[in-house]
């Protein structure tokens, strides 16, 4: 959507939840999504999707992702899931499109629901305690990944409680 078109910019609150949403109004057109307070689109996309699709990219995210990824920013400090766009390593952390070779067919990063994030206040595991601690401070999260240096979260179809896996 070109900026050109915005006509009307409001914060939402959405009455299922409480994330907050952004309704942006066009050409008489409303379209409701959640956008990160704290990420721009390309820290969480490929530069391959960023490019083909740039803010639309929004929209192959999951909401509850997302607003996960700000409540773990507010929560422990500056995080970093993809860097390509600053020159770094990481581009496939966060939204991996159907043709990445990386990762599992079936990944939850596949489908916008899963990112990986490093910290620079806190280390993985101390990040993990605490979400297992008080999983209603992040009651969106339903999967862990285990045992690596990164903290890999995702908001799968499944409950009670969250699963943890393993590499």
């Amino acid at each position: 959507m070109s900026y050109a078109l915005i006509t009307t910019l409001t914060r939402l609150k959405n009455t299922a939840s409480t994330w907050p949403c952004w309704q942006i109004e066009s050409s008489g057109r409303k379209q409701v999504m959640y956008k990160c307070l704290y990420f721009d689109i390309k820290e969480l996309v490929s530069s391959r999707v960023y490019d083909a699709r740039g803010e639309k990219a929004w929209a192959l995210l999951d909401p509850r992702a997302l607003q996960t990824l700000d409540a773990l920013r507010e929560k422990f400090g500056p995080c970093t899931v993809n860097d390509w766009a600053f020159s770094g390593a990481n581009e496939f952390r966060g939204f991996r499109e159907s043709q990445c070779e990386v990762g599992v067919k079936y990944s939850q990063h596949r489908y916008g629901r899963a990112f990986d994030c490093h910290f620079k206040n806190a280390t993985a595991e101390e990040v993990r305690a605490y979400i297992l601690a008080n999983h209603n401070e992040f009651s969106f999260i339903s999967s862990l990944e285990m045992n690596v240096s990164w903290l890999h979260f995702d908001v799968r179809n499944h409950s009670p409680g969250i699963l943890k896996f393993y590499p």
